[in-house]
């Protein structure tokens, strides 16, 4: 992790420099604030990954011996497909739609549509073809 640490580190110093120089030339707040909080969140990525990096074992791409056989194995779990994030967005859809037009039964629908397929989307893999 120590490669994302600069990465991120040096875009923390990027931002700082840049943000008093944009205020100085536009005198824009929005942007100088967005600028600063950029900075900041960058920065505590980097301290978060520098702190990990420094309490565990290098991994092959951290070190300059490493090879990419070194590499090799099973990396996580990742998930199969899955259609419940399309009813979910579809939920929220409704909710927002009801909201703009001022529709409060559509709202309502859409509220209990996301309960519905957010409870679906949390329990996929507790039963059906993907249990674990």
């Amino acid at each position: 992790m120590k490669a994302e640490a600069w990465i991120f580190g040096i875009t923390t110093v990027f931002v700082a420099v840049v943000a008093p120089g944009y205020w100085f030339l536009s005198g824009d707040w929005t942007g100088t604030s967005a600028l600063v909080m950029t900075a900041l969140l960058t920065a505590m990525i980097t301290l978060y990954l520098g702190f990990h990096a420094s309490r565990m074992d290098p991994r092959p791409e951290d070190r300059k011996e490493g090879e990419i056989a070194d590499g090799a194995g099973e990396l996580g779990f990742f998930p199969p497909y899955s259609w419940w994030p399309l009813w979910c967005a579809l939920a929220l859809g409704f909710m927002v739609y009801g909201v703009a037009m001022s529709a409060w039964w559509l709202v309502i629908i859409g509220f209990t549509a996301g309960a519905v397929t957010t409870c679906g989307f949390v329990f996929e893999y507790y039963r059906g073809e993907h249990a674990h």
